[in-house]
C-alpha cells in the first residue's frame, strides 16, 4: 500500500508537501494519561496564543486559507482542519479527548500549527491517494448515514472511490475514522515547502516519537512532495 499524490494536486499547488508517520501495533483502548496531558497542555497554549487575536490572521494560518482560495474554496465557509481547531478553541470551547491516538496527533497538530490527520489503514483496500474528485466517488460524513458526492474536481484524500477526507483537509469520513479498535494509522501533515517545511518535518519526527514512546508501537516516517509523489506505507 502507498500513499500517493497525483501530479494535479501539484499544478494546483505547487508547493505542497506532506509529512508521513505511520504506526502500526498501538492499543487505543486503554487509558493513556500521557496523550491526554500533551493534548491539555496544547490547548492551554493555544487559549493562551489567541486571546484576543482573530486566529485566521494569524501568519501560520494565512498560506492554508491563501490555498484554499487557490482551489476554488471559500475559506471562510471550509476551514483548515487546523484553523478549525485554533477557532473552536479561541471561542474558550475547548477540545474533547476522544482516544489516545487522535488526542496524540491533535496535541503535535496544536503544538507546530499545522494540519494532521488520521486514517485508519485496516480494511484499505487500495493506495490512500490525495488527487482530485471522480465520477462515482462517495463520501460519508462523521455521524452521517447518507452519503455525499464531492463537487467536481475537489482536492480529497480517497482509497479508490471512498473518499476519506473532503476539500483537502476540512471534512474526515466515517470510513477510516479512527476508533478503539485502531491500531494501523496513517498520519498525513499536510504544509508547503516554500513557507513551514521545517515545521512539517519537526512535527513528523515528533509525531513519530511520541507515539513510540507512549504507545510502544512500531513506526515509520516519510516525506512527499512534487519531486517525490508517492511512499510506501507497508
Amino acid at each position: 500500500m502507498k500513499f500517493c499524490v497525483d501530479q494535479a494536486i501539484f499544478e494546483k499547488l505547487p508547493a505542497a508537501c506532506f509529512g508521513v508517520v505511520v504506526a502500526k501495533g498501538i492499543d487505543n483502548r486503554s487509558p493513556c494519561p500521557e496523550a491526554a496531558r500533551l493534548l491539555d497542555e496544547g490547548i492551554a497554549l493555544a487559549e493562551r496564543r489567541f486571546e484576543g487575536q482573530k486566529v485566521k490572521d494569524d501568519p501560520a494560518i494565512l498560506p492554508y486559507r491563501d490555498a484554499f482560495r487557490a482551489l476554488g474554496m471559500n475559506p471562510n465557509k471550509y476551514l483548515c482542519s487546523v484553523e478549525a481547531l485554533f477557532t473552536r478553541i479561541a471561542k474558550g470551547k475547548g477540545m474533547p479527548h476522544i482516544n489516545p491516538a487522535v488526542d496524540l496527533g491533535n496535541a503535535v497538530s496544536l503544538k507546530y500549527t499545522l494540519p494532521i490527520g488520521a486514517h485508519d489503514l485496516c480494511g484499505a483496500e487500495s493506495n490512500v491517494c490525495v488527487r482530485l474528485s471522480q465520477p462515482g466517488d462517495t463520501f460519508l460524513p462523521f455521524g452521517g448515514t447518507e452519503l455525499e458526492t464531492p463537487d467536481p474536481g475537489e482536492v480529497v484524500y480517497a482509497v479508490g472511490s471512498q473518499v476519506r477526507t473532503r476539500r483537502w483537509t476540512w471534512r474526515q469520513s466515517e470510513h477510516g475514522k479512527i476508533t478503539p479498535d485502531s491500531s494501523w494509522i496513517f498520519f498525513p501533515i499536510d504544509g508547503f515547502s516554500n513557507f513551514n517545511r521545517d515545521d512539517v518535518l519537526a512535527a513528523r519526527d515528533d509525531l513519530l516519537n511520541q507515539l513510540t514512546r507512549v504507545f510502544g508501537c512500531e513506526a515509520h516516517a516519510g516525506f512527499v512532495d512534487a519531486e517525490h509523489p508517492e511512499m510506501a506505507l507497508d
